[in-house]
């Protein structure tokens, strides 16, 4: 299995793999690569997002099995093994938008264990999939995973805009480390390029987009957050400078305003 350039990485994502068709059995459909792999704009500080599509919700004894062996791979001397991020995911839910937003069982970064959350039943997640997944085992992505429209695309995005900002602006959702704010900066430049042209890009192409669309005020505020971005796990515990955050909170509302104007011009 060769999906990226990376041997230490090919081998965590073989033993993943390989090991939940063993777990699974019939129950195992594929294993993708989404995300900034998928999109082909990683780097070493990249999070591994994966997918993999299962044919029915997962047993508890399939559960167990899953949870020793995502711990075991967490314990490999690689630093990618600690940073596989990724849900399982029952086939009929990526056939379309599931408005109920139904819990999966999901690995986050630097996790050794599954939780149940809706962080990746959304379109954004099924929408890279189909177009850009890389396929580690099973069908093509595009044979499960139906076509997402653009509206409903733009749609979601813009709720996650107004829904997360208002967290931010009102002190719900801390920004004041080193890592919380300049991925703030960086999500909202990549939310805004997919208003603007109903699809995903990786974190650094939607940067240069927002530099050279949004220019003036905030060219250097984005490029300090790109400077920034490594190291996350030591930026989390460092408080952020106040001046960085009070200007990544008028970027937000900035944001936010030129959000809607998007939608409002875009069928």
């Amino acid at each position: 299995m060769t999906p990226t350039s990376d041997p230490d990485l090919n081998a965590v994502l073989q033993d993943l793999v390989t090991s939940a068709q063993t777990i699974l059995g019939p129950n195992f459909v594929g294993a993708y690569l989404q995300g900034s792999f998928a999109l082909g704009d990683w780097d070493s500080h990249s999070d591994v997002d994966f997918l993999v599509a299962i044919d029915h919700p997962l047993s508890d004894t399939e559960l167990a099995a899953l949870q020793e062996m995502h711990g075991r791979i967490y314990d490999r001397p690689s630093p990618w093994a600690q940073h596989l991020e990724g849900s399982y995911f029952p086939r009929e839910l990526l056939k379309q938008e599931d408005r109920a937003k139904t819990p999966l069982y999901y690995l986050d970064n630097t996790s050794r264990e599954l939780i149940l959350s809706n962080h990746d039943n959304e379109l954004v997640v099924r929408w890279v999939t189909r177009e850009y997944g890389l396929t580690l085992a099973g069908p093509d992505a595009d044979s499960l995973v139906a076509p997402v429209p653009a509206k409903d695309l733009r749609q979601e995005v813009f709720t996650t805009m107004n829904t997360w900002g208002q967290e931010i602006l009102e002190g719900e959702y801390p920004i004041d480390n080193r890592w919380a704010q300049p991925f703030a900066v960086l999500s909202y430049c990549r939310m805004l390029h997919t208003l603007h042209t109903a699809r995903i890009t990786s974190k650094p192409a939607a940067a240069r987009w927002a530099q050279a669309t949004l220019k003036g005020r905030w060219v250097d505020l984005i490029q300090r957050a790109w400077d920034d971005r490594p190291n996350p796990s030591v930026k989390v515990r460092q408080p952020a400078d106040p001046k960085e955050v009070a200007r990544t909170l008028a970027f937000i509302e900035h944001a936010l305003t030129v959000a809607r104007l998007y939608l409002v011009e875009t069928p």
